[in-house]
């Protein structure tokens, strides 16, 4: 597997299913430069924990866009795959018209790119990198194929890489927006452990 934190996101070009429901052949990550990026990986289009993770995901796409983040979906599977899930009712095991892109990594190119393919099943991990406005990878998590990802954590990592790079402070343990940060020196650190050790 690959670190990619402090490294710029690698670009690709692929097909890709659209907000809208178009298919477009050549959409690029770099489309979105200046913006903040989720970039999540899944392994295949229906199966089981795969669903839950995006409509998890759609569900949030406006508390993302208020951060000004991108969010980007892709698996192994054809754009045309992609369109009949989309199509396919949550219902029926469906995901519904979900409003973010739905990459087709069908020759396994950025997977690889991204460094998490499963050892052994030949598909992506469940993965995600926060990629921020300057196409650097500032948080990745990678987990396996049982395990679902917990997007409100992606959510509060958002607020805390703003929050940085506004304040020019850390983010402590288990911070969260409207919390006080720390600044990032031995009083600092010292100042902030004397009001807060307690409730970390």
């Amino acid at each position: 597997m690959t670190v990619l934190v402090g490294r710029q996101a690698p670009d690709f070009t692929a097909a890709a299913v659209m907000p809208d429901g178009s298919i477009k052949d050549d959409f690029r990550l770099s489309d979105s430069a200046g913006q903040y990026r989720l970039l999540f990986f899944w392994p295949l289009d229906f199966t089981f924990v795969c669903p839950s993770e995006i409509i998890a995901h759609d569900h949030r796409v406006k508390t993302f866009a208020e951060r000004d983040v991108q969010l980007i979906g892709v698996s192994i599977d054809s754009q045309f795959t992609h369109y009949a899930w989309r199509n396919t009712p949550v219902d029926q095991g469906g995901i519904g018209e979900v409003q973010f892109p739905m990459v087709a990594d069908v020759h396994r190119e950025i997977m690889t790119r991204y460094g998490i393919a499963h050892p052994e099943d030949g598909v992506a991990l469940r993965a995600s990198f926060l990629i921020d406005r300057s196409g650097v990878v500032q948080h990745q998590v990678v987990n396996n194929l049982p395990l679902g990802r917990n997007v409100d954590e992606m959510v509060r990592l958002v607020d805390a890489l703003q929050f940085t790079e506004e304040h020019g402070e850390v983010c402590p343990a288990g911070w969260r927006k409207g919390q006080p940060g720390m600044k990032a020196d031995a009083a600092g650190v010292a100042d902030y452990l004397n009001k807060h050790a307690d409730s970390l």
